[in-house]
C-alpha cells in the first residue's frame, strides 16, 4: 500500500548533503574545490584573527574575544567545515526529540543555509562549508578547501577531535558509522530505514559510547554496548558504580558485553578482511567461547584523536601521541597561533570535556587581547590555564551519573577511607572517599541518585564542615524519609552556578540588573549570562536566582496561567469563589471577561475548567464546558497512541464482584479490548473507540461499575490490603475503611491526581506512606499520612495525626484536601505544594502549619473547607451514568458529523497480536517514516478545481472545539471559534506522530493567532495557515462558509482528497512499502491533475 508520510519523506530528501546519502560510512567526507581567493590580514589598525574550526570553543573563543575588544581592533573570520554554524554537540541525543538543528544552536536559529545571525551583527566572517587545509605559518596564510586564502595575524586551533576508529577489521564496510555530528545522526537514521536495521552494536562504554546507544535506542534499534574494559565508565566510576548504572541500562532494554575483544566486523558474505565492501552483520570476537554478535549497524564510539593534521609538517610542534602543545596561556610553539580545546597538549595531556574547553577559549581570548591586540584588562594575574576539574555530573539513559574530585585515588594512597551505599533495588549507588581521619572530603562516585552533587562537590573542592559524623553525607536524598527542603542555593555572588560555562551568582546577578524587571526573563537572562545554555543542568538554579533578584527589584517571576490570564492558579481560584456574584463567574466566557482576554488556550481552558468543578460540580459536557476539557476528560477516557481509548472502571478499595469481572471480560472479548491490571488494583481495558464508549459503559453499567476517574485530575485509587477481613496481622477492616474513603472523595476533581491507600497494620502492604493521603492501622484507630507521592521523585509522606477514628480520619482528609484543592498551582501534586507551605508558628515546617489549619483552624476557613467540601461529596455523579442515559451527550461520541459512517481503530493504526492480545503497532522514532508528515511546500491542491460541499449544520459542531468529518475516506477537522465567530478546516491528522487526533484538541489563540493543541504532545497549529507554530511541520486547510444553518466546505474531490489525506494512506503500520505513492498522488503533488469535479453556485 502506497504511503504519504513515505512520499513525504522521499521528496524531502531531494537536494539534502549527498554525503548524508551517498556513503553508508561517515570516516570520509570530500569537500568540493572552488576557485582561489584571498584575504587579507591587517585591515589599517586592526588585526585579523582565524579561528580554526566553528564547534563549540571556538564559538565561545569568539565570544569572549568580541566582549574583550569594545575598541574593534580586530576582525574575525572563522573556518566552518560543517553545512552549519555552531551547534552544541553535548546535546547532541536531543536532536532526535525535535529533529530541529536550531534547538541545538549556540546562537540563534539556522537559516536555509546553516548561517545565523549573530556572525553578521558581529562582523565575523564565517567560511561556512569550508575545511582549512594548510597553513603557512611563515607567511601567515591559512588555505581552504574552497581554494580560499585567509592571512592572519593571529590563528586560533579549535579544530577538536574526531571519533577513534580502533584498526578492526571491517570498519569501511557500509554500516559502521562513527558517534559527531547531526550528519552522522541523520545518516545513521537513513541506513536504519533503507536497511531494515533491528539490531545495532556500540563500540565503546564511556561517555560517549553511552550517549551513542542512547542514539541508537532512540532509532528504536535494539542496543548492543561492547566495552574492551571490564566495566563502563572505567575513568568515572567502579565496580559498584557499573553495578548500578547496569541494572538501569538493562531495564532499558540495552544489552551490555563488557569486557569484549572485536576481533572484525563480519560482512553479510561472511569476510572478515580490511578490504571487502560487503554490509556489516556481525562482530566477532576472539574471546574464547563468545559467539558471533548479528547487528546490522555498528557505531564507533570508543573515545577520540585531536585533530591536528593542520599543524602536521608545519614548525607547530605536535605531542607524541597527537595534540598541539601549549603552555599555560594556550600559546603554541609558532608565531602568533594557540590551540584550545580537545586539540590542545596541556601538560601531556587532553581535556576532552566541555568546561575544560571553555576555561581555555576564556584565558586565550584574555591573552590574545592583551599581547596581540594591545588591550589593557588591567588583570591582577597573567591569564593561566594550569588544568581543569573533571568532575561531571551527567544523566546518561535517564540515570543520575557522577563523579568528583579524587574518585579513584591510587591503590597505594593510604589516606583514604570510603563509605559506600549500594541499593541495587533502587538502582542507586553512592561512594564517598574521605581522608583518614574523615575531615575532608576528597571525592566520590554518585550513580542513581546525584541530587546532591552541587553540595557534596563543594565541599570535596573547595573544602568545608563535614558533619559530626561524616556518614550523614552518604544516603540519598530519596532515601532519607522526610519530605527533603531544596537545598538553599548560596549567596556568594562568586559560587559558580554553570559549570559549562563557568558562570556565577554574581554574573547571574548582574545580568539581571542590566536587563532590568521587565527584560529579565529566563529566556534573556540565560542568553545574556550563557548560564544554563550548556547541559542544562542548572536551570533551576537560574531560575530562582531569577526570582529571588527580581523580588529585590520590586517585580517578580511571573507565575500566570499563561498570556490570557495575569494570575496563577491559586489567584485565579480565590477570584472566582469570592465573587459577590456567583453568577458572574460561572462559565469560561465569564471568567474571562471578567479577569483575562483572548481566546484562551490549552493552558488556561483545562484550569478554569477544572476551578468551575471544584466550586459548582457540573456535568463537565454540558453549557459548552466541554470544549474546556484536556482530551482525556472530553471523552471520559484516556487518549493512547492511535486516538483510541482505554476504559477504566472504578473498583473501591480494590474489592470487585464476580459478577463484575465476568462482564468485564465479556466486554472486553467482545470489543477485542486489551486487558491489564494495573498496580492501582484496577482492571484497565484498551482500545476502545470513541463512538465505543458510551456502548461499553452502558453493558458495564448493568453491575455496578462506575467511571474510575482514569482520565481526570482528582481521585484514582484508594488502594488497600485486606486488613482483618482475611490477614492474620490486621488490626483494622482496611477493605471497608479504603471502599468508604474512596467513595467519598470519588468524582472531585482537583489541581492533580490524588492516590490513597489504607494499610491494615503496620506492615504496611498498601504503600500507604507513598500516597497523596494514607492510613495505617494501629490497634487504636489510625495513623495519618499527608503529601506522599511516587512516580519520577518518590516523596514519603509526613505524619500528621496518630490513633485516630475513621470519622476523624475522614474530617482531616476533608480539610486537606480542600485547602490543597482551593491553593495548589496548576498540575501540582500535593508532595510539592506540600513542601513550598510555611512553616507551623512554632516550628514544625510544612506539617506544622497543616496541623494549626486543619486543626486549630488558625486561618479561619476550616467552615469553608468543610462546607465545599461536603457540597462535591452531595452533588457526586457518576459521569458516564450521565452519558449512557442522556441522547444528547452521547451523541457528543458520534465519530463523524457529517456520517453515521465509521472508521474502525484498525483503519487508523496496524493492530498487532501480543502474548494472546491485541494492541496498536509501535510508533517509530521522530524523523522516521511515518512520522513528522509534511504536505508539499506548496498548495498541494493549487490546480484542483474544488466546490463547495455541505459538511452538516452549524448546530453540529461543538461550539469552541472541533468536530470530526468524512470526505470519501479522508478524515477533515472542522474548528468551530464560536467566541470569535470564525470556522476552520484542516486535516484531522496530526502529521507528527499521523494520528488522526487534531479535533479533539483544544483551541485557542496565541498573540491573536487562532491555532489547535494536539491533544497527543501539544503540538501547536495556526487554523487559518496550518503553520505549526512550534515547529515546521504544517497542515492541509480548506476554506470554510456558513450560508444560513449550513456549513460548507471548499474541497477539491474526493479521489484527489483521498490520494494525499485517505486514512487508508496515512494508517501508521509497521513496515513503510512503496515511498513513491500512487501515479495519481505523484499527479496531483506535480500540479498536473485536474479531476472533474462539479462546483457550487455561490
Amino acid at each position: 500500500m502506497k504511503r504519504s508520510a513515505c512520499l513525504a519523506l522521499f521528496l524531502s530528501s531531494i537536494g539534502h548533503d549527498a554525503d548524508a546519502f551517498q556513503a553508508t560510512s561517515s570516516f570520509t567526507r570530500q569537500p568540493t574545490l572552488q576557485k582561489t581567493t584571498q584575504l587579507h590580514a591587517t585591515n589599517g589598525d586592526k588585526k585579523r584573527v582565524v579561528v580554526i574550526g566553528n564547534g563549540m570553543v571556538g564559538q565561545r573563543f569568539m565570544e569572549n574575544l568580541l566582549d574583550l575588544d569594545t575598541s574593534k581592533k580586530c576582525t574575525i573570520s572563522t573556518f566552518c567545515e560543517e553545512p552549519r554554524a555552531a551547534y552544541n554537540r553535548v546535546k547532541l541525543t536531543s536532536y532526535f526529540e525535535t529533529r530541529d538543528p536550531s534547538a541545538l544552536s549556540m546562537t540563534s536559529e539556522f537559516d536555509g543555509e546553516g548561517r545565523t545571525p549573530w556572525y553578521e551583527e558581529n562582523n565575523v566572517e564565517l567560511l561556512l562549508n569550508d575545511k582549512a587545509v594548510s597553513i603557512d605559518t611563515e607567511e601567515k596564510v591559512i588555505t581552504g578547501a574552497s581554494g580560499k586564502k585567509v592571512d592572519y595575524d593571529v590563528a586560533v586551533f579549535a579544530t577538536g577531535s574526531y571519533p577513534f576508529v580502533p584498526p578492526i577489521p571491517g570498519k569501511q564496510r557500509p554500516g559502521v558509522f562513527v558517534y559527531r555530528t547531526i550528519e552522522d545522526l541523520e545518516a545513521m537514521l537513513a541506513y536504519v530505514k533503507e536497511n531494515n536495521v533491528k539490531s545495532a552494536a556500540v563500540i565503546g562504554g564511556g561517555l560517549l559510547g553511552l550517549e551513542a546507544a542512547k542514539a541508537v535506542a532512540d532509532m528504536q534499534v535494539e542496543s548492543h554496548i561492547i566495552e574492551f574494559a571490564n566495566i563502563l565508565m572505567c575513568r568515572q566510576i567502579d565496580q559498584g558504580g557499573h553495578d548500578a548504572l547496569v541494572g538501569v541500562i538493562e531495564d532499558m532494554g540495552l544489552q551490555i558485553h563488557c569486557g569484549a575483544r572485536t576481533e572484525s566486523f563480519v560482512g553479510t558474505d561472511g569476510s572478515t578482511d580490511a578490504d571487502n565492501m560487503t554490509p556489516v552483520s556481525a562482530l566477532r570476537f576472539s574471546n574464547e567461547d563468545w559467539d558471533d554478535l548479528p547487528v546490522q549497524m555498528v557505531v564507533v564510539s570508543a573515545g577520540i584523536k585531536p585533530r591536528d593534521e593542520l599543524a602536521q609538517n608545519t614548525n607547530i610542534a605536535i605531542g607524541e601521541r597527537g595534540g598541539i602543545i601549549v603552555d599555560e596561556q594556550l600559546k603554541t610553539s609558532a608565531d602568533g597561533i594557540y590551540a584550545i580545546g580537545e586539540i590542545a597538549l596541556y601538560n601531556n595531556f587532553i581535556y576532552g570535556l566541555i568546561l575544560p574547553g571553555y576555561e581555555m577559549a576564556g584565558v586565550c581570548a584574555k591573552t590574545v587581547a592583551e599581547k596581540e591586540l594591545g588591550i589593557k584588562l588591567d588583570l591582577a594575574d597573567e591569564p593561566a590555564f594550569t588544568g581543569a576539574d573533571l568532575s561531571t555530573k551527567l544523566k546518561l539513559l535517564g540515570c543520575d551519573v557522577a563523579s568528583f574530585g579524587e574518585n579513584q585515588p591510587p591503590a597505594d594512597d593510604l589516606d583514604v577511607s570510603n563509605l559506600v551505599w549500594n541499593d541495587p533495588l533502587g538502582g542507586i549507588y553512592r561512594k564517598l572517599i574521605f581522608n583518614k581521619a574523615g575531615t575532608k572530603l576528597r571525592g566520590g562516585i554518585l550513580v542513581g541518585d546525584a541530587s546532591d552533587y552541587t553540595k557534596l562537590h563543594a565541599l570535596a573542592m573547595k573544602g568545608g564542615e563535614l558533619p559530626e559524623n561524616p556518614a550523614m553525607l552518604l544516603a540519598p536524598a530519596s532515601a532519607r524519609g522526610e519530605v527533603q527542603e531544596e537545598e538553599k542555593l548560596s549567596e556568594d555572588p562568586n559560587t559558580q552556578i554553570c559549570s559549562c560555562n563557568d558562570v556565577t551568582r554574581g554574573d547571574i546577578t548582574n545580568t539581571i540588573i542590566e536587563l532590568g524587571v521587565e527584560g529579565a526573563t529566563l529566556k534573556e537572562v540565560k542568553a545574556c549570562s550563557k548560564a544554563g545554555t550548556g547541559c542544562g543542568g542548572c536551570e533551576g538554579d537560574v531560575k530562582t536566582i531569577l526570582a529571588q533578584e527580581l523580588e529585590k527589584l520590586g517585580g517578580s517571576l511571573s507565575n500566570n496561567l499563561c498570556e490570557h490570564f495575569q494570575y496563577s492558579r491559586p489567584e485565579l481560584m480565590a477570584l472566582v469563589r469570592t465573587d459577590a456574584d456567583p453568577t458572574s463567574v460561572d462559565s469560561f466566557g465569564k471568567i474571562l471577561a471578567k479577569h483575562g482576554h483572548g481566546d484562551g488556550c490549552e493552558i488556561c481552558k483545562p484550569t478554569v475548567g477544572s476551578i468551575l468543578a471544584s466550586i459548582y460540580n457540573g456535568i463537565v459536557l454540558d453549557d459548552g464546558r466541554d470544549a474546556l476539557q484536556e482530551t482525556n476528560d472530553r471523552a471520559l477516557a484516556n487518549m493512547q497512541r492511535g486516538g483510541s481509548y482505554s476504559v477504566v472502571p472504578r473498583v473501591p478499595g480494590g474489592e470487585i464482584t464476580p459478577e463484575q469481572l465476568i462482564q468485564m471480560g465479556e466486554t472486553a472479548m467482545k470489543y477485542g479490548l486489551y486487558t491489564k491490571v494495573t498496580g492501582a488494583q484496577r482492571i484497565d481495558l484498551f482500545g476502545a473507540s470513541k463512538y465505543q464508549l458510551p456502548d461499553i459503559w452502558e453493558e458495564l453499567g448493568t453491575v455496578g461499575l462506575e467511571s474510575g476517574l482514569a482520565y481526570g485530575k482528582g481521585l484514582r485509587t484508594v488502594k488497600s490490603c485486606v486488613g482483618t477481613t482475611w490477614c492474620r496481622y490486621g488490626v483494622q477492616d482496611a477493605v471497608g475503611f479504603a471502599v468508604r474513603v474512596e467513595n467519598r472523595y470519588k468524582g472531585i476533581r482537583s489541581p492533580h491526581k490524588l492516590k490513597s491507600a489504607v494499610s491494615g497494620c503496620v506492615r504496611e502492604c498498601a504503600e500507604a506512606q507513598g500516597k497523596d493521603f494514607g492510613m495505617i492501622a494501629t490497634e487504636n484507630g489510625y495513623n495519618l499520612y499527608l503529601g506522599g507521592n511516587g512516580g519520577v521523585n518518590p516523596v514519603h509522606a509526613q505524619l500528621f495525626a496518630t490513633d485516630i477514628d475513621e470519622d476523624t480520619v475522614i474530617k482531616y482528609v476533608d480539610r486537606y484536601l480542600m485547602y490543597y484543592i482551593l491553593t495548589a498551582d496548576r498540575l501540582e501534586r500535593t508532595a510539592p505544594w506540600q513542601a513550598k507551605l510555611p512553616s507551623g508558628k512554632n516550628g514544625g515546617g510544612p506539617i506544622g502549619h497543616l496541623k494549626e489549619v486543619i486543626l486549630e483552624d488558625s486561618l479561619g476557613i476550616c467552615e469553608e473547607l468543610d462546607t465545599r467540601m461536603q457540597h462535591l461529596v452531595d452533588t457526586y455523579h457518576d459521569e458516564w451514568a450521565e452519558v449512557v442515559k442522556d441522547p444528547k451527550r452521547r451523541a457528543k461520541f458520534k465519530q463523524f458529523v457529517n456520517t453515521d459512517e465509521n472508521q474502525t481503530r484498525e483503519e487508523m493504526i496496524e493492530f498487532i497480536e501480543q502474548r494472546g492480545q491485541t494492541r496498536p503497532t509501535d510508533w517509530v522514532a521522530d524523523g522516521q517514516p511515518q512520522t513528522n508528515w509534511k504536505p508539499a511546500e506548496t498548495d498541494v491542491f493549487a490546480r484542483s478545481e474544488k466546490s463547495w460541499v455541505t459538511v452538516g449544520k452549524t448546530s453540529d459542531f461543538t461550539a469552541d472545539a472541533g468536530s470530526t468529518i468524512l470526505y470519501g475516506e479522508s478524515q477533515l477537522a472542522v474548528f468551530n471559534n464560536a467566541q470569535q465567530g470564525e470556522w476552520y478546516c484542516t486535516q484531522n491528522m496530526c502529521p507528527h506522530k499521523q494520528a488522526f487526533v487534531l479535533s479533539q484538541g483544544i483551541i485557542g489563540d496565541a498573540e491573536g493567532i487562532s491555532k489547535v493543541a494536539c491533544p497527543l504532545h501539544k503540538k501547536q497549529f495556526g487554523l487559518a495557515d496550518g503553520q505549526q507554530l512550534d515547529g515546521d511541520l504544517s497542515l492541509i486547510t480548506f476554506p470554510v462558509k456558513i450560508e444560513g444553518d449550513d456549513v460548507l466546505v471548499e474541497l477539491p474531490s474526493e479521489v484527489e482528497v483521498n490520494a494525499i489525506l485517505g486514512t487508508s494512506g496515512l494508517r501508521v503500520q509497521s513496515g513503510c512499502p512503496d515511498i513513491t505513492g500512487s501515479s495519481l498522488e505523484m499527479e496531483i503533488l506535480n500540479g498536473v491533475k485536474n479531476v472533474t469535479s462539479t462546483v457550487a453556485v455561490l
